[in-house]
């Protein structure tokens, strides 16, 4: 499998995607920057976390409008692989492949600690090497990760299992005590309808291997390359 890695401008765990996917779990992996204008030739493409733009404006709003975007539509409209991460995750929503928005925290602090994650949803192609209800460790780092989406699109959401991450207990409860940001129903990650794309806030590419803390994250990477 090829993986393709966007770099924008304020990207900084564009090499921490990059390094899970070839060192790790040794398959092909490049940078693709923002001004490209093709993604021939790719399995999976990434949008890594970051500031992209500086998050000037809004997070991923301006991110959204690089060349490359045009060709992240089609490639997803196609059918293709797309993971966002953190200010990926943002720009998959600015860019109208997500529904929702991310805001500002709750707090109005930027976060950044390891936090818990319950699996909803383990059917789909980001998630299948886990078990549902599965209780995760994975690290978040943002400042705007308060997922909020109308309530007609949290039920179809809901409806339909695209609720893929919830934040939880250690043990897979579901409380507001455990929510950092604020994201209606707890929401930490979510897939469109057709299941080809998706967006997690937490950083699954920063728990691959042990020596950095976990490996909770593996799952994910896991489920796409098998």
């Amino acid at each position: 499998m090829k993986f393709g890695i966007v770099v924008f401008p304020g990207s900084n765990c564009d090499h921490d995607c990059y390094h899970a996917a070839r060192h790790v779990f040794n398959q092909e992996a490049e940078y693709v920057w923002h001004k490209e204008t093709s993604l021939k030739g790719f399995d999976c493409i990434i949008l890594p976390g970051g500031f992209s733009y500086g998050d000037y404006l809004r997070t991923g709003a301006i991110a959204r409008f690089s060349p490359i975007m045009n060709e992240v539509v089609s490639y997803a409209k196609k059918g293709g692989l797309v993971m966002g991460i953190c200010n990926g995750f943002q720009i998959l929503a600015e860019a109208g492949l997500l529904p929702g928005v991310l805001m500002r925290n709750k707090s109005l602090k930027f976060i950044c600690k390891n936090i818990h994650l319950r699996v909803e949803n383990n059917r789909t192609l980001f998630t299948k090497a886990y078990q549902k209800n599965q209780a995760l460790t994975i690290p978040i780092a943002h400042a705007d990760g308060n997922y909020f989406a109308d309530a007609d699109t949290i039920k179809k959401l809901e409806d339909n299992d695209r609720i893929v991450f919830r934040y939880s207990t250690a043990d897979g409860k579901i409380t507001d005590d455990v929510n950092p940001n604020g994201s209606v129903n707890n929401i930490a990650g979510i897939i469109n309808e057709s299941g080809n794309v998706f967006g997690t806030m937490p950083h699954p590419e920063r728990v691959v291997e042990s020596i950095l803390g976990g490996e909770d994250g593996r799952g994910v990477f896991d489920s796409i390359t098998n």
